[in-house]
């Protein structure tokens, strides 16, 4: 594998590798492995990767939703870990065109199989935390954390500001607050903290890379809060 396409792809996943040949063989399916006569491909380091996975989202969602009982982490976590949003990052970072795939899994369309992009995403996650630990795979993870979340609020759940605020309304509760508590970070890649209080109690909190996507956050869990 040419060197400048393995460095186009580290820059594309926001991660450095130490060991060239780990990531190669988290690129390599089991069909080239075999027409090639190799002894690794990436279904042991695909294996760990889920594990990864599974860790770095649950804690990134603990963090990230101080508020939120443990069923709606539930169901965000497995969102998150679903083949379609592992595929489509797997895409988004082009991991489809640098795979190795053999000529039979060419020709099958191997690179666009969500199924083949997700196991392979999850290998490069276990090969990232061989090689650097969790710290990097939380680095290569979360921008996809981000823009999954951000695309299905999109799509409905950033509407939880607005059920939030019909609940209350017919509760005739006043209308939720929401409170800037902190902001950190320099300017071009800050996170803000806020917290939605109803009623005069602190019922959800989130944090976000823009104030309204806190918000956003903030309402899912107060509505989780109110609603369970």
């Amino acid at each position: 594998m040419a060197r400048n396409e393995l460095r186009e792809f580290q820059r594309r996943l926001g991660a450095r590798f130490r060991s060239s040949a780990l990531l190669e063989s988290a690129l390599t399916h089991r069909s080239y492995a075999h027409e090639q006569g190799l002894a690794d491909n990436y279904e042991r380091l695909e294996y760990l990767g889920d594990s990864v996975l599974g860790l770095v989202t649950a804690e990134w969602l603990f963090e990230t939703y101080p508020e939120m009982p443990e069923g709606g982490l539930s169901e965000l976590k497995a969102f998150l870990v679903s083949r379609p949003v592992l595929a489509e990052h797997a895409i988004t970072i082009g991991l489809g065109e640098i795979l190795r795939l053999g000529v039979g899994e060419e020709r099958s369309g191997g690179r666009e199989k969500p199924s083949l992009l997700a196991d392979a995403l999850e290998a490069v996650v276990g090969a990232a935390f061989l090689d650097r630990g969790l710290k990097r795979c939380r680095r290569i993870l979360v921008p996809m954390f981000e823009e999954a979340l951000e695309k299905r609020e999109k799509l409905g759940w950033a509407e939880a500001k607005t059920r939030l605020q019909e609940l209350t309304q017919a509760r005739s509760w006043q209308r939720p607050d929401y409170r800037l508590v902190a902001e950190a970070g320099p300017d071009h890649d800050k996170t803000f903290t806020v917290e939605c209080w109803v009623e005069g109690r602190k019922v959800g909190s989130g944090t976000g890379g823009s104030k309204k996507l806190a918000e956003q956050r903030a309402a899912a869990g107060a509505l989780a809060r109110l609603t369970e």
